[in-house]
């Protein structure tokens, strides 16, 4: 046990908890100034850095090292699907079902600057932006190049899987040993997955008591909010008990499912040939306008809220959801991390977001207000709920979609407890005693928050992209080191060699 970055992460929440029940306004404040300061002065070299990101993966990903294997395992543990299922819920767990509803509707309601401005209705568009953001930069930060570096640094060459270990090819041994630079990217990046943990859960646990208010007319009042926590807590709880290879992966195959059968159900009952022509003409808007959607720099205010408010998130996410990866993609190839991260995930996640986004559209189109006033006056959860009434069998609907989005948040909680759980340890199976403290202490965090008031949730929420500056330099090194360790690994498992001509090496490919 790390007792020290244990101590110093624990001991900010706890400090966070104490500033906002003695004066939840300042907190709020000192949050949202360091917020504006870090998207002005860090946004352009996250937009730089996501990008590199995402294009060397997949250069890297079909290129001869395709076909290196990850891990030290000659075949993977899971299967494709369950492998596939568990790497979707890291994400969709965060924004699955309510961000899916209500960002293609804002961004119809209001074009982004880099469309013109003002209201519209370039469905196309407003698709298009949704999916730069959710698709596959997002995915690609999570699980790629440093999921390269983090599997050779643990499986191969046998050190700690803690997020310092994306510092082992700079800094080399000593970044294990009473470093104060692995120690601080170790902390940071526990803060910055609890502040991206704790928000949604809190924001969920608001949502889903909306939802229940408005099938089931239950009160909806903070106990209620709690209770639901408590619920969502518990089920992540006995879900880390059993360890990944049973309570994730169980929770994961059922909610990937869930999605998967929903999805298709309003897919059929809903705008049918809609919903094909906002994926198809979104994806096509977004891959002509992918360079300059990528580097768009137009509006500061704008990018703040929106494009550097998820990059952050997402980097922040970033070094807990890449052991998670690492962890369950021992056996696998390059070539099959890449195009499962990069390709797969973020296809599904845009398709999911045409489905319930372009749903909520159509209905919009038809009767305006129908969507965008309850989005409006009440926010996501009201938007998911005002699609879900216009449904045949809407109730059926509304009801299922709140179910997932239980399963969606016990999922996060349990991932990110044993993500937690394996920085502290440095072990890729820690003790269970540990992953269940960890689902606890979130859920117990949550529902203080919730009592001190929605503003607090929103400043722990935002927390996130401040302390992704220190995360996002510790996610830069992997843009040159996992080429450079994926050719490693390649000469050791004889797909390249090398030898010496006329006192100098050429390298020589095997056609295998």
């Amino acid at each position: 046990m790390d007792w020290t970055t244990f101590a110093v992460s624990g001991g900010f929440l706890i400090l966070f908890i104490v500033l906002s029940l003695m004066n939840s306004e300042a907190v709020s404040n000192w949050i949202t100034r360091l917020f504006d300061f870090s998207a002005k002065y860090f946004g352009a070299y996250w937009q730089v850095l996501m990008f590199g990101n995402f294009v060397i993966g997949i250069f890297l990903g079909f290129s001869r090292f395709g076909k290196v294997r990850l891990g030290g395992a000659n075949e993977p543990k899971y299967s494709y699907y369950r492998w596939v299922a568990m790497i979707l819920v890291t994400l969709l767990a965060s924004g699955g079902v309510f961000w899916a509803a209500a960002e293609p509707m804002y961004h119809y309601m209001t074009e982004p600057p880099l469309f013109g401005g003002g209201e519209f209705e370039n469905i196309p568009a407003a698709f298009a932006q949704a999916f730069m953001h959710w698709g596959f930069f997002a995915w690609a930060i999570l699980g790629t190049l440093a999921t390269i570096v983090m599997m050779y640094v643990h499986y191969s060459k046998g050190y700690p899987m803690r997020p310092r270990a994306l510092l082992f090819p700079v800094f080399g041994e000593k970044i294990f040993h009473k470093s104060i630079i692995g120690s601080t990217a170790d902390i940071f990046s526990i803060i910055a997955i609890a502040a991206g943990t704790l928000g949604p859960l809190g924001f969920l646990g608001l949502q889903i008591s909306y939802g229940l208010n408005h099938i089931f007319n239950v009160p909806n009042t903070v106990t209620v909010s709690v209770m639901v926590i408590v619920v969502l807590v518990a089920i992540a709880a006995i879900s880390a008990a059993t360890g990944v290879d049973r309570g994730i992966l169980i929770l994961s195959r059922v909610n990937v499912g869930m999605t998967f059968v929903l999805g298709i159900i309003v897919l059929l009952i809903g705008p049918t040939f809609f919903i094909i022509d906002s994926f198809v003409g979104g994806m096509g808007t977004y891959l002509q306008n992918f360079f300059t959607m990528s580097f768009f720099r137009g509006d500061d205010a704008w990018l703040g809220s929106w494009t550097l408010f998820f990059w952050g998130w997402f980097i922040g996410y970033g070094p807990m959801l890449i052991i998670f990866i690492s962890r369950i993609s021992r056996g696998r190839t390059i070539r099959e991390l890449i195009i499962a991260v990069s390709i797969v995930a973020p296809l599904v996640t845009n398709f999911w977001f045409s489905i319930i986004g372009g749903t909520g559209v159509f209905f919009e189109i038809g009767n305006p207000g129908s969507v965008s006033g309850a989005l409006n006056e009440a926010g996501m959860p009201a938007a998911v709920m005002a699609i879900m009434d216009q449904l045949p069998i809407g109730m059926i609907m509304a009801v299922a979609f709140l179910v997932i989005s239980v399963i969606f948040v016990a999922t996060t909680a349990d991932t990110i407890s044993y993500t937690v759980a394996v920085t502290l340890t440095g072990n890729d199976q820690p003790k269970r005693w540990l992953r269940v403290f960890w689902a606890l202490i979130f859920g117990a965090t949550a529902m203080v928050i919730l009592t001190i008031g929605e503003g607090s949730i929103t400043a722990i929420q935002n927390s996130i992209v401040i302390t992704a500056v220190p995360v996002s330099f510790l996610l830069l090194p992997p843009l040159w080191n996992a080429p450079q360790i994926a050719k490693k690994m390649a000469l050791e498992q004889g797909l390249m060699w090398e030898r010496p001509r006329k006192g100098r090496s050429i390298k020589v490919y095997n056609r295998k």
